[in-house]
């Protein structure tokens, strides 16, 4: 055969390996992103809820075992008293790590004198030398009570025409049956120990108080009226704060007349410079909104009067650069955390080394933080120029050849053409006062162990549920 034809088909053997190896590739990395999801689904429904890994994730399923040691402890110390006891001897103190009860409880002591102090010999009384002292903890749970006020009325009885009486007292529900003090405890229930209004009802009626929930959710509507001077004198502070810090996270609420939910969301706007050496307050206020779009951070940012806006890469903070202001657009700051949190799930999921060394690098910009957290802006200026900086500068090539390597439409690459990533080297990641990334937003992302789950709520509830969060996570 003439060699000619040899290396022809040879070339088109190759092309067509080539070829096949290219489908493979994408085949392959196709298996990958599948199973990418896979994990993703079973990571957000079954695994852990934070970066962080709980200790506390780990007692759940421990914890009906811990409840039969318990017993089985008990029951192995009452034998052994009553062994001890039969010999003769004295039962032992069982050793316990009790630890220290906090010292701003209230301690109620009690004396337990024995049956006679007069010495067995005939001597007389006994003089007291030493005591052995013991501290447990104990609960009042709670009671309720009635308040009862009582107006007298006072007239003269010569005349019979004046009549003296105080005036009746301000309530949050006038003529109503709760006391202010009441209704905190109503919001703190929901708000704080995740308890709806029909358990809290349920409580209510153990104790013979028969309330519907739709009474106690007049009542803390009442309340939100009432909280908002507060909460406006709060948003006076957050548009004057130079730097704000905004995020959402998705929450379902029913639509009524479909039997389903819709998408809601929670968007926080914090300012909060306790690590930046500032003097202010740290607040939070919560604002829902049925979507995500630019038409909403554009709505309850209008007045504000800050320059600089941290946030993740979300393209509806784009536009906020484009308003015109007085004091000028907005410049953003991407968030450090929202570009870690996609490599610690690459790793998770792919244990891929370039996810790992990008970890490994933003762990060295923490540290750097670390150091200067709540020091003069200049000091953290200089240290980030001085230390931070050029582990920024080498962060873009290094991503840009790593780009090279792996390919284009991988979940890896999404993750690094992530536009937070690709400003990297951008001069506000070094300014001074760049804003430490809080987490304000209720119900995202809790370790497992004390996570509750969302509760489907109504538009309604949200808002004003918001109010109240807005408040506490202040105090």
């Amino acid at each position: 055969m003439d060699t000619t034809v040899l290396a022809r088909e040879n070339a088109i053997l190759k092309a067509r390996l080539t070829e096949v190896e290219a489908a493979l590739a994408e085949s392959q990395e196709a298996n990958r992103r599948l199973e990418d999801i896979l994990r993703t689904s079973q990571r957000e429904k079954f695994g852990k809820r934070s970066e962080k890994l709980s200790p506390d994730q780990f007692n759940l399923p421990l914890e009906d075992a811990e409840l039969a040691q318990g017993v089985l402890a008990a029951a192995q110390e009452k034998a052994e008293t009553a062994l001890q006891r039969a010999r003769g001897e004295e039962p032992r103190k069982p050793k316990r790590n009790r630890g220290h009860l906090p010292p701003h409880l209230p301690r109620i002591e009690r004396v337990i004198e024995p049956a006679s102090t007069q010495c067995p010999c005939g001597c007389g009384e006994m003089a007291k030398i030493g005591e052995d002292v013991s501290e447990r903890l104990d609960v009042i749970p709670a009671q309720f009570r009635v308040l009862v006020t009582r107006r007298p009325k006072y007239a003269c009885r010569r005349c019979s025409q004046a009549v003296a009486q105080a005036h009746a007292p301000e309530h949050i529900v006038p003529g109503g049956l709760p006391t202010e003090l009441f209704i905190a405890w109503i919001i703190v229930s929901k708000f704080g120990d995740h308890l709806p209004f029909y358990r809290q009802a349920e409580i209510f009626k153990r104790q013979g108080i028969d309330l519907d929930r739709g009474t106690l959710g007049n009542w803390v509507g009442r309340a939100c009226f009432h909280l908002m001077p507060i909460i406006h004198h709060m948003k006076a502070h957050l548009r004057g704060a130079d730097r704000i810090f905004v995020d959402e996270t998705r929450a379902p609420v029913l639509d009524p007349g479909r039997k389903a939910t819709k998408s809601g969301f929670f968007w926080a706007v914090v300012s909060d410079d306790r690590g930046h050496g500032g003097v202010g307050p740290p607040i939070v206020l919560f604002h829902y909104a049925p979507g995500r779009g630019k038409e909403h951070p554009l709505k309850f940012l209008a007045g504000y009067r800050g320059r600089f806006l941290q946030c993740d890469a979300y393209q509806s903070y784009n536009a906020l650069t484009e308003i015109p202001r007085d004091t000028g657009p907005w410049q953003l700051v991407y968030c450090w955390t929202h570009v870690r949190r996609r490599f610690v799930k690459r790793f998770e999921s792919d244990r891929s080394p370039i996810a790992e060394e990008m970890l490994r690098q933003i762990a060295l910009l923490y540290q750097i933080e670390k150091t200067v957290r709540g020091k003069d802006a200049d000091v953290r200026l200089a240290a980030r120029c001085e230390h931070a900086g050029p582990i920024i500068a080498a962060l873009k090539p290094w991503l840009e050849t790593q780009l090279s390597r792996i390919p284009q439409k991988s979940q890896l690459a999404e993750d690094i053409y992530y536009p937070a990533v690709a400003a990297c080297s951008d001069e506000r990641a070094l300014h001074p006062r760049a804003l430490a990334r809080p987490d304000p937003l209720p119900g995202r992302r809790h370790p497992r162990a004390g996570h509750q789950p969302r509760r489907k709520s109504n538009q309604t509830d949200c808002e004003a549920g918001l109010i109240v969060h807005s408040f506490f996570k202040c105090l």
